[in-house]
């Protein structure tokens, strides 16, 4: 997985914590549990607001 594929982050993020709500994560936490899903492997620094924006948007659609 890279920092792009958002739905799949999403995805595995619902599955790893289930119990979570989205809508309160902070994107320091939702940074490091991206980068410490099975399977993700793209460069740490790539990461932004723009794209943990994204993917926590995302992970609160999978979760409804």
């Amino acid at each position: 997985m890279k920092w792009v594929d958002t739905r799949e982050i999403a995805i595995a993020l619902c599955e790893k914590h289930p119990d979570v709500d989205p809508k309160a994560v902070n994107f320091v936490d939702l940074r490091n549990w991206v980068l410490a899903l099975d399977g993700f492997d793209d460069d740490p620094k790539r990461s932004g607001e723009k794209i943990l924006e994204a993917i926590q948007m995302t992970w609160i659609e999978e979760a409804d």
